[in-house]
């Protein structure tokens, strides 16, 4: 059990019947009235986001949430499939519960699969990859407008936005998170 008083970001509790992971949390103390914890919570399952307030002494268990690292096998139209490269277990996820995660993940790529009670909800990429630009308008010398970009798509199919020096074959690194240009490879 945990206070809410301990509150911090990215704990995972259970509340209402629900795993809910806490995004942003404030502790209030008001000149009036008692102090409490504003908190931005978002539910791990169905990734819906609400705010709810606690008092400081209110306690929940906290959810135990699995990170297992598995590999990036292949994906056969509907189902995306995992490995586990300890045991060789796999398992089969369908798109809902993968969303963008992938987006910029090739194949045999490692991956870690988050679960709660044995139910998989989110898949964490690496936070940067490597990935080659397939497609891209070529650069013009002498264009070098400070800060300039243009659009790009890499191996896996996603476009990324790159400077106008970078041309087509090059290998660039790209954050998983935000999906930006971080430089080449």
């Amino acid at each position: 059990m945990i206070s809410a008083g301990d509150f911090k970001n990215g704990l995972t509790i259970e509340y209402e019947n629900s795993v809910y992971q806490i995004i942003d949390f404030q502790h209030v103390k008001p000149g009036k009235g008692a102090a409490f914890v504003r908190t931005k919570l978002k539910n791990i399952i169905n990734g819906g986001v609400v705010e709810k307030t606690f008092r400081p002494t209110e306690k929940y268990p906290q959810a135990r949430i699995d990170r297992k690292d598995m590999q990036y096998l292949y994906n056969d139209g509907e189902l995306y499939h995992f490995m586990d490269v300890a045991s060789y277990d796999q398992i089969s996820l369908n798109e809902e519960s993968i969303g963008n995660a992938l987006k910029f993940v090739k194949e045999n790529e490692m991956v870690k699969v988050c679960s709660h009670n044995g139910n998989v909800f989110a898949i964490d990429p690496p936070l940067s990859v490597e990935l080659t630009i397939i497609e891209t308008e070529p650069g013009f010398k002498g264009d070098t407008a400070t800060g300039a970009t243009k659009p790009c798509v890499v191996e896996t199919g996603a476009t990324v936005y790159v400077p106008l020096f970078v041309e087509q074959g090059d290998v660039i690194k790209i954050d998983t998170r935000s999906g930006d240009y971080l430089g080449r490879a």
